[in-house]
């Protein structure tokens, strides 16, 4: 059986005493260390802070992004070993906002899953598709081509899935628009066999998590398909009691209640 991960993108928000009161919030909560596993994604300013708060406890997190390269003349930029020093176990890869915004492509994405891979760090790979490409019937469409894109960097052993995916549809993240549980889980589903295409091993064990406006309200159902292996949580991680009444929603699924 899968386990369940929770995951908290704080996006560009928070400054250190932000860090702290959530991350102590996550911290003074006692939750099972791995149903479900929680993770955090602050931004790069406040990794050390979320680092001294939480090193020896259950608690992961990881870096919002890094570049493909371990050093060199790249200003601005961060690398996987640099988040490895601030005890990252995750990165986020792919996310919309950087496909949209910072127009980074399929291929870029691969390029910063690999080095996530060659750093010891376990890639988070966000996929999706926007409304006009979900209204026009492109979404199987958009998603084999995210998911080719960075199934090359997974192997063929498949002695585990060192990579974690999350299917975010675009036009449900921040818009308080949700998928029902029911689409929510055909589009997981299909991913699941994109990937089981390649590799059915992986396939069993890779963690398809969903993002789109999860909330306290909708986890529980959500979390509690087949297919669904918890959430990438947006705006609700800003907020301490929802963000962990959204980790409680995972434990319930993972107990079965």
């Amino acid at each position: 059986m899968r386990s369940i991960m929770v995951a908290g993108n704080w996006k560009m928000n928070g400054l250190n005493a932000d860090a702290e009161h959530l991350t102590q919030a996550i911290l003074d909560a006692g939750l099972a260390p791995a149903s479900p596993e929680v993770v955090v994604f602050p931004p790069f300013t406040l990794l050390p802070t979320v680092h001294q708060l939480a090193k020896g406890s259950s608690l992961r997190w990881g870096g919002q992004n890094l570049f493909w390269e371990a050093h060199g003349a790249y200003t601005g930029e961060i690398s996987g070993p640099m988040l490895r020093d601030h005890g990252c176990r995750y990165v986020l890869v792919g996310h919309s906002e950087r496909r949209q915004i910072f127009q980074e492509s399929d291929e870029i994405v691969l390029k910063k899953v690999k080095a996530a891979l060659l750093s010891g760090l376990i890639p988070m790979v966000c996929i999706g598709e926007t409304e006009q490409e979900r209204v026009q019937g492109q979404t199987e469409q958009v998603l084999r081509r995210q998911i080719d894109a960075v199934l090359p960097a997974l192997g063929s052993s498949g002695q585990q899935a060192n990579m974690v995916l999350a299917y975010e549809p675009v036009w449900a993240i921040g818009t308080g628009k949700t998928a029902s549980p029911e689409q929510a889980q055909e589009v997981h589903a299909f991913v699941r066999g994109l990937v089981a295409a390649k590799n059915p091993d992986i396939a069993r064990k890779i963690l398809i998590l969903y993002g789109g406006s999860v909330k306290a309200g909708n986890a529980q159902v959500l979390f509690s398909q087949p297919d669904i292996d918890g959430g990438l949580v947006g705006g609700a991680s800003l907020q301490a009691v929802e963000f962990l009444q959204i980790c409680q929603a995972a434990h319930a699924v993972a107990r079965g209640i």
